[in-house]
């Protein structure tokens, strides 16, 4: 639904996106026109997975066309996401030391979990091919530390030129964890690389992403058929 030619559902995830994980967006109807309103999370859940985002996951094609079409120093931050499942925030403050040729070590600022990374091949060779202009990985096209708005700006405008829609840098996280769902690995895995608690990653993949992928359709089917005898 629109209201002045803005989508509801954007500004929403607008919100989300500066305020996760603490709060979670409620649109509601008063006098016939829609509002904002907010409410802390229930007692017993974990963070809430919903709305707006429910099918914004990156796709191989648009990781591919992203690298195709976007400038080259806003190639190592998709990989970053992709790789690590980390937050914007905290990878925009990542320091070079915190990468050792094998791991990536950092405290995350939201939680103040302490994670250990194995960096995959693909990172660790655009890490290692990297000009270390800076102290800090992630930089400007001038070797600038990036600030947060700058780089939202810029990513937009990356997105935009690859002829991506409706995708944001934040969305790469859950991406990330659905990617490492559809590679067998455990939620405790999971949890282990990207810093969610046990039931954020159970939340994320069961409201809302690996439901929606065809893959995990198919790997089902062909392990089902591996498991059963065919009628003689």
């Amino acid at each position: 639904m629109k209201n002045d030619g803005i989508a509801l559902d954007d500004l929403a995830h607008a919100f989300y996106a500066d305020n996760e994980p603490e709060f979670v967006s409620v649109w509601s109807r008063e006098l016939g026109q829609y509002h904002l309103g907010v409410s802390k999370l229930l007692e017993r859940g974990g963070r809430i997975y919903r709305g707006s985002r429910a099918e914004k996951i990156w796709t191989a094609d648009d990781e591919a066309a992203f690298l195709k079409f976007s400038p080259t120093h806003l190639h190592l931050p998709l990989l970053l996401a992709l790789w690590t499942g980390q937050r914007q925030g905290d990878l925009l403050r990542l320091l070079w030391s915190a990468y050792d040729g094998t791991h990536i070590r950092l405290k995350q600022s939201k939680t103040s979990s302490r994670v250990v990374i194995p960096v995959g091949a693909p990172l660790k060779t655009a890490l290692d091919r990297a000009a270390k202009r800076s102290t800090i990985i992630l930089t400007t096209i001038d070797g600038k530390p990036w600030t947060p708005d700058g780089f939202r700006a810029s990513w937009r405008k990356a997105c935009a030129r690859a002829g991506i829609a409706g995708l944001t840098f934040n969305d790469l996280r859950g991406t990330a964890v659905t990617r490492l769902a559809l590679a067998e690995c455990t939620e405790a895995e999971i949890a282990t690389i990207t810093g969610h608690s046990l039931r954020d990653v159970r939340s994320i993949l069961d409201a809302h992403y690996l439901h929606r992928d065809p893959a995990l359709a198919e790997s089902a089917i062909r392990k089902l058929e591996k498991r059963t005898e065919s009628p003689k």
